[in-house]
């Protein structure tokens, strides 16, 4: 394979990827408070208290709930081929245009995601040891089996809450995205709060997240809390010089109370075709298959480093892990085909950059930038392309 063909088949599978998780996994948060004065809505809290609060909600476990999430993503991508309508169910997907999801939650036991489509819906129904994937566009509900004889261990039931994101990955929250970002404090942000929110018609705290350092592209991260349980309700990521979010999900209606039975019972329509598969067969993947990647995943990480820490976090993934890493062959079902489309379109706006450790392609979209070296090196961040190279700087 030629040096540029291995290049672009990096770029390929690792941008859309990266791009996705550093929406989330590049931010940071630090204690530096600062209280907004308003009409507060709700009494009187300080960040200090607001963090205290919603970590206590995390670790006592989400309550029974249902509600509706809407997702939007204008990450300032070129255009994306195919990927631009609302109801997309592939990971990339993510990086453009809005998605609805609708969400039920009556314990670990009872989950049901629905992805509503443009003439389409894509339900998955856990209901104990029944999981069902219902696909109406091509009338076809799907039994799924929770392991394989394949190495796939036997999950609990509890874990297909998880196993969820694999089957539709456009299921993100605002408690898991909020999850991820709190869990990152730092010292290098400043903390405001303001108690005059209002979401899903529900009065809210918002705690705003501002990065110190230029170098970053993002300007702040807005976290609205549920006044009365402390639950994230929307979650939006403002890249600098801009005054919509680049980033947003959260619920657009949402209650808590359980969800009446109903909602987690499934029986397949007349005339729907019926099969069973396990996660593994369903993500286009068998037990054998899975194990060896998530070992791979787990080779890769070791040896990746980073440079810089909280928001101006560069990955740096070398030469060797980066050719594992795209080892797949390309267009392997519609989530190859989409990373594919997505990648032909980046590449399109790369721009050449250079410096004393060499040259290479830089992509910078609203929050994310990546440089692939013409040594084979890929640095992702959300940062600015100055930053990238600084950090290619530093072997």
């Amino acid at each position: 394979m030629s040096e540029q063909a291995r290049r672009g088949r990096a770029l390929r599978w690792a941008v859309p990827v990266a791009a996705t998780a550093l929406v989330a996994g590049a931010i940071g948060a630090g204690p530096v408070i600062a209280a907004v004065q308003g009409d507060p809505a709700l009494p009187e809290r300080t960040a200090e208290q607001l963090l205290a609060s919603a970590a206590q909600a995390g670790e006592s476990g989400l309550k029974p709930m249902s509600g509706t999430v809407m997702q939007t993503a204008s990450l300032g991508l070129p255009s994306l081929p195919g990927l631009s309508g609302a109801g997309g169910a592939s990971p990339a997907a993510l990086l453009s245009g809005s998605h609805e999801l609708k969400v039920w939650y009556g314990g670990e036991d009872k989950v049901r995601f629905a992805l509503p489509g443009r003439m389409s819906e894509t339900d998955l129904i856990v209901n104990g040891d029944q999981v069902w994937l219902w696909q109406s566009d091509v009338n076809k509900a799907t039994r799924v089996k929770a392991g394989s004889a394949e190495g796939h261990k036997e999950r609990k039931p509890g874990a297909w809450n998880g196993g969820a994101h694999e089957a539709l990955p456009t299921a993100t929250t605002p408690q898991r995205l909020a999850r991820d970002l709190l869990g990152r404090i730092g010292a290098d942000t400043t903390v405001s709060v303001t108690s005059t929110e209002k979401v899903a018609d529900r009065a809210a705290y918002q705690l705003v997240l501002a990065p110190k350092d230029p170098s970053s592209l993002v300007r702040e991260v807005k976290l609205a809390l549920d006044g009365e349980t402390f639950v994230p309700l929307r979650v939006q990521v403002y890249a600098r010089n801009a005054a919509e979010p680049a980033f947003e999900v959260g619920f657009t209606s949402v209650t808590f109370s359980p969800p009446a039975a109903e909602n987690f019972t499934f029986t397949p329509p007349a005339g729907a075709k019926v099969e069973e598969t396990s996660i593994g067969e369903l993500t286009g993947e068998d037990g054998a298959r899975q194990g060896e990647k998530l070992k791979e995943g787990e080779e890769i990480r070791e040896k990746a480093r980073t440079v810089g820490e909280g928001w101006t976090t560069v990955a740096v993934l070398p030469a060797p892990e980066l050719e594992k890493l795209t080892s797949a062959p390309e267009g392997e079902g519609p989530a190859g085909q989409d990373a594919g489309a997505v990648t032909d379109a980046l590449l399109k706006s790369a721009k050449p950059i250079s410096g004393a450790w060499g040259s290479g392609k830089v992509v910078q979209t609203k929050l994310v930038s990546a440089l692939l070296t013409d040594d084979g090196r890929l640095l992702v961040g959300a940062v600015t392309p100055e930053k990238l190279s600084e950090a290619a700087g530093q072997k």
